[in-house]
């Protein structure tokens, strides 16, 4: 069996391919906070799965996301060159909310009294100056212990270059604390920029006690049940998966594993279905994620940051992730009246626990979710196949937290929750696409998650999106997503030389360093060298800039063609991106290996055609607000029972146990043979928020 696990805010969820019978399982259960593992063991018995028969475990979690945000990770050290104590204090002074009088930096993860500073230096071509103090590393780490570090950051200057340094002050330091986790710049990343270097690796030290506590706990776990040690993965957010030895030593590439997930599945969908152009959205129980893949390609960056805001710079990590825009807007977010008397949703989450105010488990905010309830958009005796009843009156009785401070109806309250949420969401989805130079229009929109399938047609309307796809199981489609991933390994080598023909033997030859070092973190997972394939990008920029557009290198030798090739790509993407292009030298900051070990990837089964009423599939009818489309008796369908052929006009709420897809008034819906619903979308109807 493949196996698919991903730890979300409010649901822990596992996909099962069986590949003997080809039958997909699937489970749902609560996150259990107090104790991650747990949840995830518990998806097992009803999922069916016998760990036995595992022969890949994919695990995705955000467990590293909520210590950072939640301030759970170990008190940290860090070693530093000397006179650099404070690069963390100082960060950069570009920020988001330039005119904000009241802005405050972000305080840093390490405190200024467990930062020390050590004796060396290395000039920016990394040519020894002034060789490593060793007694003073040692009387650093002592330090550090004797003020209570349980994990020790090294980022000394220019190792990003040559990294003999860090190298032995880390053998240092793991010889004085051998218990002590120790994390080197040099090992997580090879780019340029201290402050982006140095905040990673304190951050990767900051989570890795708790990261090594959870991985050896969840392994625990599943080899005592009888799984095998080697077919353990974990989700990293580049968009592959790692084993576990690979994600204790930087579990900071971990930030973001689930979403990560969703995304591969978008893209796997979209080729399944042959959509190039798709954006993603996925509206779980916390958060809304949306992501542009145009041609059906994920974009890699290494520029993210923990905590970014509007009017906070957050904090940075310089380690590939899967480009992603995140925002507090899902089924579980909080609604409230502001200080001002204006309603706001989120970005605060019921969460889990209590979750919101209609699971009956002691929540009494209002949620979207129970806005959707009382809207008649969810069916409170099918909530996860009826696994979790859900109490009609104790989200009406929330809601009149909002109707009655402003004079109005419980349910003319749900429908402005709602119309907020949406209006949130649509922002996410404008910045995706708008704002990078896309036309939304031209793309089609893939929706998942538990709330995805019922806000996407009001959302498409907004934006024009003629099509939307509604895949199998979507409230567990970042689990499935997982089943589709690859092994993969990144590496980014600052380059900082001239694009022209001159340098491709040196950029070649710095190809030909990092390609084997990719290749053999890729196969220490006992993959097939022949799976094995390289994708190489390189991040330019004219000269003078600051900004970096990555662009893929052709296949083959680098030679002075491929960087004509590379350097007209860049002009077209930058041009996209920036709406111009400048006639001006143009430079090579970075080169990109990303290595992938290709894996079997599980295909749904195909189903039978069937004629085009879809009576079989009906049962029964309910009144649901459509908002400014009226209040209607609409049809209800089991999806399990619709089949390719079949043809469902809105308005009318197709119900499966996790999921309920939402079909407005002019909605035209069909099902495709692999199961994916395809709603072709009224754009010139009203748009229903």
């Amino acid at each position: 069996m493949r196996v698919a696990s991903d730890i979300g805010g409010t649901f822990t969820d596992l996909v099962a391919f069986d590949e003997e019978t080809g039958e997909l399982s699937l489970a749902k259960v609560p996150t259990t906070p107090d104790d991650l593992t747990r949840g995830v063991l518990e998806t097992l018995d009803p999922a069916r799965v016998e760990a036995a028969r595992i022969r890949c475990f994919i695990h995705g979690t955000t467990l590293i996301i909520n210590a950072l945000t939640e301030r759970r990770g170990a008190r940290t050290g860090l070693l530093t060159t000397r006179g650099f104590r404070d690069v963390l204090e100082i960060g950069r002074a570009n920020r988001p909310d330039i005119y904000n009088f009241s802005f405050r930096k972000p305080e840093p993860f390490v405190p200024r009294d467990l930062r020390l500073e050590v004796t060396e230096r290395l000039d920016h071509k990394g040519e020894v100056l002034t060789p490593l103090d060793e007694d003073g590393v040692r009387r650093g780490v002592r330090a550090l212990l004797d003020l209570g570090a349980r994990a020790i950051a090294i980022c000394l200057l220019h190792a990003y270059r040559n990294p003999v340094h860090e190298r032995r002050a880390a053998e240092i330091a793991r010889a004085e604390a051998p218990t002590v986790p120790v994390s080197v710049s040099s090992e997580i990343t090879r780019e340029w920029r201290e402050y982006e270097r140095t905040s990673t690796a304190a951050l990767n030290a900051y989570v890795q006690p708790l990261a090594d506590s959870y991985l050896n706990s969840l392994e625990s776990s599943l080899t005592g049940r009888g799984a095998a040690g080697q077919a353990l993965h974990v989700m990293q957010s580049s968009g592959g998966i790692t084993t576990f030895p690979e994600a204790r030593a930087a579990p900071i590439r971990l930030v973001e594993s689930g979403p990560a997930g969703s995304v591969l599945g978008a893209v796997a969908l979209g080729q399944l279905l042959g959509e190039r152009d798709i954006i993603s959205l996925d509206i779980g129980g916390t958060t809304a994620k949306s992501a542009v893949l145009p041609g059906g390609e994920a974009r890699i960056t290494t520029e993210y940051k923990v905590e970014w805001t509007p009017t906070s710079p957050g904090y940075p990590l310089m380690i590939p992730v899967v480009d992603i825009a995140e925002i507090g807007a899902g089924g579980g977010s909080i609604a409230r009246i502001d200080e001002a008397g204006r309603l706001e949703v989120g970005p605060r989450s019921a969460g889990a626990v209590p979750g919101p105010a209609c699971y009956g488990r002691g929540g009494e905010e209002p949620t979207a979710t129970d806005a959707n309830l009382l809207c008649g958009r969810i069916n409170p005796a099918y909530f996860l196949g009826g696994s979790i009843p859900l109490d009609a009156q104790a989200a009406r009785r929330a809601i009149r937290r909002i109707a009655a401070p402003c004079g109005v109806t419980e349910a003319e309250a749900a429908r402005g929750i709602l119309r907020l949420a949406n209006a949130t969401m649509e922002t996410l989805l404008k910045r995706v696409t708008l704002r990078r130079g896309y036309d939304p229009r031209e793309f089609a929109l893939i929706a998942f998650g538990g709330g995805g399938s019922m806000h996407a047609s009001a959302l498409a309307r907004s934006l024009r999106i003629r099509r939307v796809i509604i895949p199998v199981a979507p409230a567990h489609f970042s689990a499935w997503g997982m089943l589709m991933a690859d092994v993969r390994a990144d590496l980014v080598r600052t380059a900082m030389v001239r694009a022209e023909p001159s340098q491709t033997p040196a950029l070649a030859a710095l190809l030909r360093d990092i390609e084997p070092e990719i290749s053999a973190r890729v196969r220490r997972g006992g993959l097939d060298p022949s799976r094995i394939s390289m994708h190489r990008f390189a991040e330019l920029r004219y000269v003078g800039q600051e900004h970096t557009v990555k662009v893929p290198l052709p296949d083959g030798r680098l030679d002075s063609a491929a960087l004509e090739e590379a350097i007209e790509r860049f002009h077209v993407l930058h041009e996209q991106r920036y709406t111009f292009r400048l006639r001006t030298a143009v430079e090579i900051v970075s080169l990109h290996v990303a290595a992938l070990g290709a894996v079997d990837r599980p295909r749904p089964a195909r189903l039978e055609r069937a004629p085009p009423d879809p009576a079989p599939a009906r049962k029964g009818s309910r009144i649901v607000d459509f908002d400014e489309l009226g209040i209607l008796d609409s049809p209800l369908y089991e999806r399990a029972r619709l089949r390719p052929g079949m043809r469902v006009e809105g308005p009318a709420i197709v119900e499966e146990p996790a999921a309920s897809t939402v079909l407005l008034p002019g909605d035209r819906l069909a099902v495709h043979e692999e199961g994916c619903l395809l709603l072709d979308i009224d754009v010139d109807a009203p748009s229903a928020r």
